[in-house]
């Protein structure tokens, strides 16, 4: 059980001597920021809240109802710089201007994570990586609470992690942690810690080198003891590597598909053997919900949390077969004519798009394409060549997607809206084809968020 949860005299909100409530800044007023604000005044701080941006008017009201003091489309330095602490949100990067100005005066900048951890006693499971965390923080919070757990889903997925610490009572909280909100987190430490892949991604944020954002992933191990759980992917070479380089405390369980380890999980003759503390929990692939190679170590990671949890055998069996995936990953969406659309649209990178080609089993009319972070599409040539029959760019500069793919595939043709995309895919499409939207891509050149871009790719099917 973490020892650094407890509400500690070090995070008191009196400063020493005067009595005065001590200055706490959220920066960013989104899910996260409402609810460290609102986790934040309910221990006793006085709150201040900025967003360089326009605020959305559901957290708006929110901060309005709870008396927060906010600003919006400003940082106030003179505000700001009187905090005692600062979270802010993950979007926003280190090298910001008012983040070092912060650092510079020596106020220590924190995660949500780090702060509502403080707050709450509950067995954090923490997953990360750089594809398959939100499928995998899914599925686990599903087996966690079809087995009966008192459990939370947070962190980079579903309702404030802090929002949730002030106003529920959670024995077990299974949190969505990102690169970037690792990054921030110092004391917090993980129960069971779970690593996926590490993948080239974000390097715009890393100074364009890999081995700082590989770094950054091996940060959810820090401070786990001998009592706590290390479960990672034994087949992706940059964890083996990084194991290698550094010594991990915890107890660690391995997964693979390519060999058999014990204790842990592996796959053999088309099942999925897990084995912790001896014992021995063996289930087809064929009997998963989630399908593909790659949802193969989804279940198995997930597995093996419900097995270190001592979940029953049965009940990890039900909830692996009836688990539902979540919206705009490998999202089903329509046949049209024998055509298949697929919203893969949360596929902002090129590793999350060569997992969704791989479990194509037809043709494919691939969209591609948004905001570039330094891709190197170079891993999905023989995927293209093999599978997609033409490529459908969705951005605003679809140069890089030119020239990578001229060679493997006759067409590609350049749209500027979700609704273009459909109908150009449509039309190059046949009878038993897939259309799928799996960009590689960020999506804020034409949308708000991969949400905006998966909805009105939605709607524009619908309307086919």
């Amino acid at each position: 059980m973490n020892t650094n949860k407890n509400i500690q005299t070090d995070h008191a909100p009196t400063l020493p001597g005067n009595g005065r409530r001590m200055r706490f800044v959220v920066l960013g007023a989104g899910e996260s920021g409402a609810g460290t604000a609102y986790l934040a005044q309910q221990q006793g701080y006085d709150v201040f809240v900025s967003d360089s941006g326009e605020i959305a008017d559901k957290y708006k009201q929110l901060l309005q109802s709870w008396n927060i003091r906010y600003e919006e489309k400003q940082h106030s330095e003179d505000e700001i710089l009187k905090a005692a602490e600062v979270v802010k949100s993950p979007g926003i990067p280190g090298k910001a201007p008012i983040i070092r100005k912060i650092k510079d005066a020596g106020i220590p900048v924190i995660s949500e994570i780090e702060f509502a951890g403080r707050y709450t006693t509950a067995k954090m499971i923490c997953i990360t990586g750089s594809n398959g965390k939100t499928t995998t923080s899914s599925l686990t919070y599903h087996l966690l609470k079809n087995a009966g757990l008192n459990v939370g889903l947070a962190g980079n997925i579903g309702n404030s992690f802090a929002y949730q610490v002030a106003t529920q009572q959670f024995e077990y909280y299974v949190l969505e942690l990102s690169s970037y909100m690792l990054d921030d987190m110092y004391a917090f430490k993980a129960d069971i810690a779970v690593l996926l892949n590490i993948t080239p991604d974000h390097l715009d944020r890393y100074e364009y080198k890999f081995e700082n954002y590989a770094a950054s992933k091996f940060r959810i191990t820090q401070n786990q003891t001998a009592a706590d759980y290390f479960i990672y992917c034994a087949d992706d070479e940059e964890i083996t590597k990084g194991m290698q380089e550094r010594a991990v405390a915890a107890q660690t369980l391995p997964f693979s598909i390519k060999k058999k380890l014990q204790p842990g999980a592996y796959l053999e003759n088309d099942n999925i053997v897990i084995i912790t503390n001896q014992v021995h929990f063996t289930m087809s692939i064929t009997e998963l919900a989630l399908q593909g190679k790659h949802n193969i170590y989804n279940s198995m990671a997930s597995g093996i949390v419900a097995r270190v949890l001592e979940l029953r055998e049965g009940s990890i069996k039900e909830s692996m077969g009836n688990f539902k995936n979540i919206e705009h990953r490998l999202e089903f969406v329509a046949r049209i004519s024998g055509i298949n659309f697929i919203n893969d649209s949360k596929a902002t990178n090129v590793n999350s798009t060569w997992y969704a080609l791989e479990s194509m089993t037809s043709d494919v009319v691939l969209i591609l394409g948004g905001v570039d972070k330094g891709n190197d599409y170079s891993m999905l040539k023989e995927l293209v060549k093999h599978k997609v029959k033409a490529i459908v760019c969705l951005g605003r500069d679809n140069k890089r997607i030119h020239d990578a793919f001229e060679d493997d595939v006759e067409i590609i043709v350049n749209t500027f809206s979700a609704q273009e995309a459909a109908q150009v895919a449509f039309h190059l499409a046949a009878k038993g084809d897939t259309v799928l939207l799996s960009p590689a891509c960020a999506s804020f050149d034409l949308f708000k968020n991969y949400e905006d871009r998966g909805n009105q790719f939605k709607d524009a099917v619908k309307e086919l």
